[in-house]
């Protein structure tokens, strides 16, 4: 195969505007591209939109055969560009399925498209008739309605909820191969949403955005192939996973009723859930009663929105049976008000906790940060035992640190319970570059080998706070802080504060 240049990476809003041809072909013209061999060719169009390589293949005539050759069909635009561009992006994919040589499998087909009957209509027969003579490996579809959530009436969710219903009536082949499906701005009628995972029998992911059915509807959801589902401001008294055997992923947030607002019925796979709400009524929710029927779940992320906390502590031995395999706990945006040592009923009650990430409000990065919809107060609990002992926990992340008590006896009291732990990372503001930067490392996924852990008793603790010297009011939060544990090494570079603390009990830090 002929060796390419270096190519230049591009964001991901350039990828697929149709606006942008890739930079190795901006740099060639149509007589040196054409002279490449087809599948050299295909390997340059397939790292970019559909749509910019449909444009660079109008370079040549023997190029015009390119993109029915395609074994990736992607047309994600900005929400701008595909109100602009609704109708080529209908002619596209139309004139693509419509030529392509049967012998040739779709990898990867994913449109983002309008909700327009025409145009759908268009769409679904093109998909449909492709689905039923050709190979495809996955399908996706996210829907954009023609009025945006925050101008969208009932009057309109009802309507969009109709044409996107009759959608799927007159395309039954298109949604019988679909594998992902995004919708959002709809309200259907009781039995829509059933319907709608009867006729997507492949439904791997399912994602509602500003949907429902009422207030006072119960939703029964049943799907054998579902993996992931995802629900955010979405209108249901309860809803109720009946029977998702092979559900991994759910994502709940924003619920309108506190009594029982989800039921997680037979979900024998279910390993990550995500919950958020802003609790204005002040209800609170028992994980026991809430995991009862999912104790696989090894990743939870509860969301607060700066509000109520909406968890009820619970005693450690009527939760331990549904954590026992919880590894990673994120809690997000608790509010600044709180005081954050309730949390420790989860280590307390969840063992195999590697790693625990707190996000508390951070009024510096916040546009309304003097608005609150509701009083906040701190939650009620008993104490932690003090000679508690957590043995797995590995990381503590807190975003929203501050130099007070609230924070520095929590930060302790976790590094006195966890005798295992290797890293304390302390942030005043959560910011995508450090979240960046632990995701490339890793981090997240193995905040540390349980090999590492055992042979050393070191423990490092870094404060990415500007100025955080050692006389500033962080700097001696964090000397306080290793105190709990003999300091071995502090420094100060580049405005991040690193002191290791040394187990004064290699032993113990090395015990199972």
């Amino acid at each position: 195969m002929t060796n390419l240049p270096p190519r230049k990476m591009q964001s991901k809003s350039e990828v697929g505007s149709g606006d942008m041809l890739p930079s190795d072909i901006q740099a060639c013209n149509g007589d040196r591209l054409s002279e490449l061999p087809a599948d050299v060719l295909l390997n340059i169009l397939e790292r970019v939109g559909t749509l910019d390589a449909v444009k660079t293949c109008i370079l040549s005539r023997k190029m015009q055969k390119l993109p029915i050759m395609l074994s990736q069909i992607v047309i994600d635009l900005s929400p701008r560009d595909l109100f602009r561009k609704s109708d080529v992006v209908a002619d596209v994919t139309n004139k693509i399925l419509s030529r392509r040589p049967p012998r040739i499998t779709i990898r990867k087909l994913k449109l983002k498209f309008v909700l327009s009957p025409s145009r759908c209509l268009s769409i679904g027969k093109s998909i449909g008739l492709a689905m039923a003579t050709q190979k495809f490996d996955a399908a996706e579809f996210e829907i954009m309605t023609p009025v945006d959530f925050h101008l969208c009436t009932d009057a309109y969710r009802l309507l969009f909820a109709e044409q996107f219903n009759n959608f799927v009536r007159d395309c039954p082949d298109a949604f019988a191969g679909l594998m992902r499906l995004h919708l959002r701005n709809m309200r259907f009628g009781e039995s829509d949403i059933p319907n709608i995972l009867s006729n997507c029998k492949r439904l791997e992911s399912l994602s509602f955005f500003m949907c429902g059915v009422g207030i006072s509807s119960v939703l029964h959801v049943e799907h054998t192939q579902l993996v992931e589902l995802v629900m955010s401001y979405c209108v249901f008294k309860t809803v109720e996973l009946t029977s998702l055997p092979k559900l991994q992923r759910m994502t709940f947030g924003d619920w309108p009723c506190d009594e029982n607002p989800l039921v997680l019925g037979f979900v024998p796979q279910l390993s990550k859930l995500s919950l958020a709400n802003p609790n204005f009524s002040g209800k609170t929710h028992n994980l026991s009663k809430l995991l009862a029927d999912a104790p696989t779940v090894n990743d939870l992320f509860l969301e607060f929105r700066s509000e109520k906390i909406w968890v009820q502590p619970e005693c450690p031995k009527v939760l331990a049976p549904v954590l026992a395999k919880l590894r990673f706990v994120n809690l997000d945006h608790l509010p600044e008000e709180c005081d954050i040592s309730w949390t420790m009923f989860l280590l307390e009650a969840a063992p195999s906790v590697e790693d625990l990430c707190i996000t508390v409000w951070d009024h510096k990065c916040r546009k309304k940060s003097h608005e609150s919809y509701s009083r906040k107060t701190d939650v009620k609990w008993e104490a932690s035992d003090p000679d508690f002992k957590h043995k797995n926990l590995a990381r503590l992340t807190i975003y929203g640190f501050q130099s007070d008590d609230n924070f520095t006896r929590y930060v302790r009291r976790v590094i006195q319970a966890a005798v295992n732990i290797r890293k304390v990372s302390l942030h005043d503001r959560k910011t995508q570059a450090l979240l960046d930067e632990e995701n490339a490392r890793g981090e997240r996924q193995s905040p540390c080998p349980r090999s590492c852990r055992k042979s050393t008793g070191c423990c490092t603790v870094v404060c990415s706070i500007p100025a955080a010297s050692e006389s500033s009011p962080f700097g001696n939060a964090l000397l306080k802080i290793c105190n709990a544990r003999s300091v071995h090494h502090r420094s100060l570079h580049s405005g991040f504060f690193t002191a290791r603390c040394r187990w004064p009990d290699v032993g113990l830090a090395s015990s199972n």
